[in-house]
This record gives structure tokens, sequence and C-alpha cells, in this order.
């Protein structure tokens, strides 16, 4: 048996910060942000210690109607083996829709979008599940994601989506509690409710992390600090069952590292005071192997998952693809949606995008200057994403080429060298990032 203890999320900006913290057991990186055969040395120092790493995948889409891509699937494999990780963790959500399954054009969220809880649905995720647990070499643990729409007609509870997901597949969960807070918030589901719900011998670790809300709506930014609801739902899990590892999550606005320490010291405040308070699950500490069987061994027996029957991926995909249309194509909001909610939904996505391309791609926003925004804005409205960031922003180059932007003739031949310098096999001219990005001085 083998605990993870507290961990942070390991960002290449709080790298030196996160080395030097004290009481920190493991680390979580963004499985698609390294390369096995170029680890970052930070990490390499960490795993040297003895710290672990595991490896959080945020592309697979397993609640997708696609069987789960097979060279995402060997990446995964690959960066927990590269870690000697004792499991990988994904999500509960799809990330694409389109394509032959549905004769219609691929679409990309760039974002994790909530699946319905229905039968059709559950069907085709367990399947999914279970062809990433045969791929994997490791246990995989799913995730609880926020959203800020809910999926009409929906036949089961979250809970017993998840329980019957666990029975079925073996996989584990990784339950964020900031996701409860969020949903809470914006779909009006009782967190003590859910977690009364959850199958929590199943837990695998805890996700906590910070938001803010605006207009009602709950924005799970990974950005602000951890708010003392998100805490009260970690004590309330901690209650119910002693979690076998927390991790705080920031990806932006990094604050001093004195920061982090007091909020990973909220975090622990918050464990203790919930397992004061409560029981485990079933009148037990001990926390689920971190080895074994690639399929999880989290004290449930699962049972065998056949392929959905005919049609099923279909229905799930054309729905699937009727949403995300909406929401990056400017198609009609499908029946039964909140038009508003859909809304906010459509343009956090596109903010997204702009600012995920920015950081993908810094020369842009130098090249564009104040202008950048706007015309990326303008952009996503009439372009979906296709492929990956890095293709987003080649492919938002190259659109204002074509329209004859920027205005300015020295912005736009410099735009036009960088697109030339990133569109073909090779880079053209040497030093030209590097000119782009001393502008900013």
């Amino acid at each position: 048996m083998r605990r993870l203890g507290t961990g942070i999320g390991w960002r290449p900006e709080i790298a030196d910060a996160v080395e030097r913290m004290p009481g920190i057991d493991w680390v979580e990186v963004v499985a698609e942000n390294v390369c096995p055969g170029h680890l970052p040395q930070s990490l390499l120092r960490l795993r040297e210690r003895g710290v672990t790493v595991v490896p959080h995948g945020v592309s697979l889409g397993l609640g997708g109607a696609d069987r789960p891509d097979e060279g995402r699937l060997t990446a995964l494999a690959e960066r927990a083996e590269a870690f000697g990780s004792p499991l990988v963790t994904e999500h509960i959500a799809f990330v694409r829709a389109g394509g032959a399954l549905t004769a219609s054009p691929r679409l990309e969220a760039g974002h994790l979008l909530p699946v319905p809880r229905t039968r059709d649905a559950l069907d085709v995720l367990c399947e999914n599940v279970r062809i990433a647990q045969d791929a994997l070499p490791v246990p995989l643990a799913l995730e609880n994601i926020a959203a800020l729409f809910s999926w009409p007609g929906e036949e089961l509870t979250e809970g017993q989506f998840l329980s019957e997901l666990v029975e079925r597949t073996g996989v584990r969960l990784l339950i964020d509690v900031a996701n409860l807070h969020t949903n809470h918030v914006n779909r009006g589901e009782d967190p003590a409710e859910a977690l009364a719900a959850l199958p929590l011998d199943a837990l695998a670790y805890v996700h906590v992390a910070g938001g803010f809300e605006r207009d009602g709506v709950w924005h799970d930014s990974h950005a602000h600090p951890v708010p003392r609801p998100v805490l009260d739902v970690l004590t309330a899990l901690a209650a119910r069952v002693e979690p076998p590892g927390v991790l705080l999550e920031r990806d932006e606005n990094f604050p001093e590292p004195a920061e982090l320490e007091r909020e990973l010291d909220a975090i622990r405040d918050a464990v203790t005071v919930g397992r004061a308070a409560g029981s485990p699950v079933g009148g037990t500490t001990e926390a689920p192997a971190l080895g074994g069987a690639r399929t999880g061994g989290v004290g449930v027996l699962a049972r065998p998952v056949a392929e959905p029957l005919a049609g099923v991926r279909e229905r799930v995909g054309v729905a699937q693809t009727a949403v995300l249309s909406s929401l990056v194509a400017g198609t009609p909001v499908p029946e039964g949606f909140d038009r508003v909610r859909m809304g906010v939904q459509a343009r956090a996505l596109a903010a997204k995008r702009a600012g995920v391309v920015a950081k993908m791609a810094p020369e842009l926003p130098v090249i564009l200057g104040a202008g950048y925004r706007e015309e990326f804005l303008e952009y996503a409205r009439q372009r979906p994403m296709r492929g990956g960031y890095r293709l987003d922003a080649l492919d938002f180059a190259g659109h204002l080429l074509k329209l004859g932007r920027p205005g300015d003739a020295g912005a736009r031949r410099e735009l036009r060298d960088w697109w030339l310098d990133r569109s073909g096999p090779a880079p053209r001219k040497r030093g030209l990032v590097e000119r782009v990005l001393r502008r900013r001085v």
C-alpha cells in the first residue's frame, strides 16, 4: 500500500519554487506538455529525490463518441513509463466531435466538455475506458469535470453515472472538489449529495483549485486562490474517506511561493479537520494500492464491457457534434439547452483559444499589438479549431494574411515571414522568433 500525500501541479513557471517547497510528496504534470525524450531537468531532479510524478492527460476525450486515438494512448503510456509513474489520469469529457462517424467536419473544442449522463453515453465511455486500460502500463483514474451547461434529458445522476462506470470497468476516480463546487453554482448540484453518492472506495486522489464567480456563473480558472467553499467540500470528502493524495492546481497568475505554500497548508488543515470529524467509507483507512492490475484493483469486480450496440456511437456522436458546432461554429443551439449558458460557454471557449494561442505563439501578440485579441476573437467566430492550438495559430495567421491584415505593411510582412517560417518543413530564417520577441523590450 502506498499513499501519494500532498502535491502540487508542476508548471514550468513555478518549477524552481516547487523544487524548494517543503512537504511536497508528489507532483502532477500535464502529459501533453512534456516529451519523454526531453524531460525537464526540474522534473528529473524531483524524481531523483523520490518525488512521485503523475502524468495528467487532457486530450484523450474518453467521453467522445469515437474510439480512443491509438497515438494519444501510446503517448500517454510513454510518459507514464518515462516517469516511473504509479498511475495516469484523464477526464470524463469529450473534447472533439464530428468526422467520419457522423459524416461531418471534424471539430475541436480545445476544452473539456461534459458528456450527457445517459445510458448510451455511459456504454460508449465504458468501452473507451477499457480500451485505454488495455493500452496503458499502469492503472487509470478519471476526473469529474466542471461544467457551464447541462444536457437535457439526462437519465442518471453524477453519482449513479460514476458508480456504474467504476463497477463496469474497475477504473479509479480523481475527484476534483473545485469542480463539485463549480457544478453546485452552475448546475444546482449539492456537493454533499454528490459526495454521498460517489463510489469513494475507488478514490485515487483529489484535486483542489481556485476560480471566480461572475454574473452567477462560476469559472474554474485555476488562476485564483482556493476559496473557502472549495476547502469546505474537501473537508466534507475527508470526513467520508481518507484521501490517498491531495493536489493543488494552479495554471496561471502564479503568486509568490509563500502564498502557494499557505494554500497547501490550508489544504492540509481542511483534510485534518475532515478526518477528525468523520469516519472513512467502509470503516477502513486503507488506501487502494497504486500498483498492480492495469484495470484498477480498487475493491470492485469489473464486469465485462462489450462494444456498444450498433448505432450507439453514432447517436452519441450526432448529439455531441450538434452541441460542439453550436459552441464553436455558430450553428443553432440544440433544443433543450440553456441558450444563455451555451453563450457563456461559447465565449469562454473563444477566449481560451485566444489565450492559449498567445502562449503557444507569443510572437503573434507582439506583431499584432493591441489588436491581437479582437482580431483573434473575430477569427474564432468564423473558424472552428480543426486541430491543436499550434495549428490554430498557423490558421489564424494565414486567415489574416488572406484578408490583407494587419494594415501596417511592416507588421504584415513580419506576420508573413512568421507564417512561412512555421508552416514549412523546416525554419526558413534563423533568429526570426528572437527578433520578433525583442520588440517586447
